[in-house]
Order: structure tokens, then sequence, then C-alpha cells
């Protein structure tokens, strides 16, 4: 449990430091050190995710680092993805929703490999269907596997929506914690239907630690180079991908 705790410290550090990764923590957390169920887990993942995006998007709020038309296109259709992604969860085992998220830890890997940061482009946003596709995809994502996948959605704001770094990550954290209630929201009644309940109590302490993390490395982004620690956590995800695939092999095939 004890391991938990600091692995629930490491999702709040992670968005703060990066605006993403978190969800990609929390499912193998929930599953190898807790033993959950693939599909308790996702879930789970979801309201921990979503919790601790929330209290990390208030700062950035006050700041006025949120653009709520980003917020819209983005989210709104992103929303709708997670409600189809939990919906289609039902004909998934809970190996190939693992096996599929450890492609998505690699996908996430590969991103974070790129040495330069993204550019802070200015002018008009890029077509708006663009956008919309981009947010559905995701959302989609988010409910087939519980990521909150912002990974995809700030170089989303960025490069479709023209939106700063800043912004994007604060607009970004916003967009998760939309997407992770909506998703949470429709793996509850399959849950019921399998006999799964959530651990509330265990959520809220993640929520709480996890919250603590993010304000604090939203701290640390300010003094760690950036690029170093995508390449580090990169290097993580690898490792860990690739553990799930090996671990879900022998189960699916």
């Amino acid at each position: 449990m004890l391991f938990a705790l600091f692995g629930a410290l490491a999702i709040g550090l992670s968005l703060g430091l990066l605006g993403s990764g978190g969800s990609i923590l929390t499912v193998p957390i929930l599953v190898y050190l807790l033993g959950q169920p693939e599909k308790l887990a996702i879930a789970g993942s979801l309201a921990i995710v979503g919790g601790i995006a929330l209290a990390g998007a208030l700062p950035w709020t006050l700041k006025r680092q949120v653009d709520l038309r980003s917020l819209l296109w983005f989210g709104l259709p992103g929303m709708a993805g997670t409600w189809a992604g939990a919906w289609l969860s039902q004909w998934f085992s809970g190996a190939a929703q693992l096996a599929l998220f450890a492609v998505v830890m690699l996908l996430a890997a590969v991103m974070m490999f790129r040495s330069a940061p993204a550019p802070e482009l200015s002018g008009p946003p890029r077509r708006r269907v663009l956008v919309l596709l981009d947010g559905l995809g995701v959302g989609v994502l988010t409910g087939l596997v519980g990521v909150g996948g912002g990974f995809l959605i700030v170089p989303a704001l960025v490069l479709l929506g023209r939106l700063t770094m800043q912004r994007a990550i604060g607009t970004s954290l916003w967009i998760i914690a939309l997407k992770s209630f909506t998703g949470l929201a429709g793996y509850l009644p399959l849950l019921e239907r399998q006999g799964l309940a959530l651990d509330w109590g265990l959520i809220a302490l993640f929520i709480a630690i996890g919250a603590a993390g993010t304000l604090a490395g939203m701290q640390l982004a300010r003094r760690l180079p950036q690029q170093t620690l995508k390449k580090v956590f990169a290097v993580f995800l690898v490792l860990m991908g690739i553990y799930i695939l090996l671990r879900t092999a022998p189960v699916l095939f």
C-alpha cells in the first residue's frame, strides 16, 4: 500500500510537471500494486485522474490560462467519445484493454522522446473539424483504456488550436477532468452488472495525494528542464509498456 501511495504522488507530479502522464501511471498502480481487476482499475483511474486534473486546473484558471473556446470545441466531442469508449469496453476483455493500454504507453513514449518542444503558434485556429475529430478520437481512447490523453491533447491544442503551451496545459487539465468524469459515469453500470464496486475511500486518498503532487509539480516545472524530464519519463513508459504486453500476451494468445 505504501508503494501505491508513492504512486499517487507520482501521478500528481507528472500532471503538474508535464500536463500529462498521470493516467498512464494510475492503471498499472491499481492493477499491479493493489491487485484490482482490469475494468475496475480503469474506472478507478478515471475517477482519480479526473479529480487530480480538476484540482490542477483551478490554479491555471485563476491565472487566466484556460481557453474556453478550445475547451468547448475539444472537450465536448471528447466527452461524447469517452462515453462511447466506455460503452464499447463491454466487448473487450480486461486483458485486451490492458494490452491496448500498453500500446498507448509506447505511443506516448515516442511522442515524449521528441527533442524539440512543441511550437507556440499564433494566428487563427485551424479547421474546427480537425479539433472535433481529435477530441472525439482521444475521448474514445479515454473510455476504452482509462487514459486522460494529456500527451495527445496538449500538442493538439498547440498545433490545431494555436494556443501557447501554458494555455494548452491549463485547458488540457479541464478537458481531462471532464472526459474522465464522463467515462466514469459510463463505466458505473458496467461495474454494477459485473458485481464490482469502486473503493471510494481509496480514490479520495489518491486524489488528495495526487492533487498535492500536482501543485508541487507546477512549482518544480519552473526549475527543471522539461525535455530531460520527458525523456526520462518516456524511458519508464517503454519499460512499463513492454512489461504489460508480456503479462497480457499469455492471456490473449
